[in-house]
């Protein structure tokens, strides 16, 4: 049994002969990271979640050395680690640090194809594959899990979902009721990867729906008892127009709304909010490649909640260092279980805000809070600006100038940038498109180019204001557009899953 120090029951936790495997036989052989996370509960006499910061430190730093040294068995892993100059596991997070980020890229590199970057080869069986569509760039991407693990991540996830989300909210006697509408089709598998979760908050019934007309809704509505359902963003916002012929009843009992990766407009939130009274929304953050990333635990609070011991999740600069709390970096996921195909430090192409740690009795974890697509980039010639920064700031000067509130009329937006005509164009569809062109071309009777101009130098990041102003954006020669287009307009593209990308950029 160890002592006080919690470096030292983390090494009793995983030791040493678990900690270094000599061998794939070895690695296939090793007790679950979950059993570690339980045995840790026994000994302090608290839920893991609930464990001080410094003992869960310790104890994931302590597992991060062991897939350095699991990985270590695998000549790809060996070779990608040593062009670091890395050869053994790291001794610390500054160290853990100086391991090389990986994107999608890599991944694809790593785990499709003859999937050289598995420790413990494919042939041995027990693995599941789970596949994206591509989603930002169309290609396939495919990662790889063991099934004993993929199982404790579910569990581990659901259980934290019911105690620190959703059990404020599901209240009362009856039968409570959690439904997910994402679905699998062309190999895209957040269904079932997230239902996985889903079916795993305890105290609740589970129901895998996938994309419901308003017949099918209405139906799963009138069940007796609270309900909370899960969705892609596209997905959550049209539940307002499902429900529009429901019951009272049933639409007072929808308490919670889960939404995928991403933003929900304003506009719709105001939408499902008149026509679910009780309704709270929230961001249930993930990806194909971690089924649970961040968890909104309160509707007003933006902050994202980590799952303890599920990820190592880390916001980082651009030399992959970690960021300061209050600044923004990209968004680096390590799962925590994963002895027999680890990935370390997969950049996922989001960026984050990194917040303060929650403190106090109760719930320990990190947090942070979205703050765009890596992707959400505006490029004018060699210039590169925040997309959402730069909406941020049009809408506020197009509310003083025209008094147009973006956030409320907008059902979706998107910036097109045609890089070789120079030509921007924030594209915002609405329900009355003569009434907002209207307004727009009465502030703006000469054309919109100020209002770009004046607002772009402001969606520079804090370290790098002052190195635009509206002169130099108007030298770069490129013309703005604002244009109002209908709900419906083919202008704005989707992705084969119904998502909006933020930029588009056309050559």
């Amino acid at each position: 049994m160890p002592g006080g120090d919690a470096r030292e029951l983390a090494s009793w936790l995983i030791p040493d002969w678990e900690w270094r495997p000599d061998s794939i036989d070895v690695v296939e052989k090793l007790p679950s990271f979950a059993s570690k996370l339980r045995e840790c509960e026994r000994v302090c006499n608290s839920p893991y979640s609930e464990t001080a910061h410094d003992i869960q430190d310790a104890l994931v730093l302590r597992r991060l050395q062991q897939v350095v040294n699991t990985v270590l068995l695998n000549p790809l892993w060996r070779s990608r680690l040593a062009g670091a100059g890395i050869t053994k596991a790291p001794e610390s997070y500054e160290d853990w640090q100086q391991i090389p980020t990986a994107d999608k890229r890599t991944q694809r590199d790593l785990f499709m194809g003859t999937r050289p970057g598995m420790v413990v080869p494919l042939d041995r069986g027990g693995f599941e594959i789970v596949a994206s569509g591509g989603t930002s760039d169309g290609s396939p991407l495919e990662t790889v899990y063991s099934l004993r693990e993929l199982r404790d991540t579910y569990e581990a996830a659901g259980r934290f979902m019911g105690t620190y989300q959703l059990g404020e909210y599901l209240r009362g006697s009856d039968p409570k009721w959690l439904y997910t509408t994402l679905a699998d089709y062309q190999m895209w598998s957040s269904g079932t990867m997230v239902g996985g979760v889903l079916a795993n908050v305890p105290g609740v019934n589970y129901i895998g729906a996938g994309p419901v007309t308003a017949p099918v809704l209405e139906h799963m509505f009138s069940y007796p008892g609270p309900k909370a359902l899960m969705g892609i963003t596209a997905g959550i916002a049209i539940l307002s127009e499902l429900g529009k012929g429901m019951s009272r009843q049933a639409k007072e009992s929808f308490r919670v709304a889960l939404y995928g990766s991403g933003v929900l407009p304003k506009r719709k939130r105001v939408e499902l909010l008149a026509t679910y009274p009780n309704l709270s929304i929230l961001s249930y953050f993930a990806a194909t490649q971690a089924e649970t990333i961040g968890l909104q635990l309160r509707a007003d609070d933006p902050a994202l909640a980590a799952v303890p011991g599920l990820h190592l999740v880390e916001i980082v600069d651009e030399h992959g260092r970690w960021v300061e709390e209050g600044q923004e970096g990209e968004l680096v996921v390590t799962r925590l279980h994963a002895h027999e195909a680890p990935l370390l430090r997969l950049k996922l192409g989001d960026r984050m805000i990194r917040r303060p740690r929650t403190q106090g009795p109760g719930l320990k974890t990190q947090q942070f809070e979205f703050a765009g697509r890596t992707g959400d980039i505006l490029h004018l010639n060699d210039s590169q600006y925040s997309a959402a920064r730069a909406y941020a700031a049009l809408r506020d000067d197009l509310g003083r100038a025209a008094a147009l509130d973006l956030d409320a009329l907008a059902h979706e937006i998107q910036f097109v940038n045609h890089r070789e005509a120079k030509i921007l164009t924030l594209l915002v569809s609405v329900d009355d498109v003569h009434a907002a062109t209207y307004a727009r071309d009465t502030a703006f009777p000469y054309g919109v180019q100020p209002l770009f101009t004046a607002a772009l130098p402001r969606s520079l990041s804090l370290f790098n204001d002052g190195e635009a102003n509206p002169g130099s954006i108007e030298r770069t020669g490129y013309g703005f557009r604002l244009e109002f287009v209908s709900r419906t307009s083919p202008e704005i593209e989707r992705t084969a899953v119904g998502k909006v990308p933020l930029v588009r950029d056309r050559g």
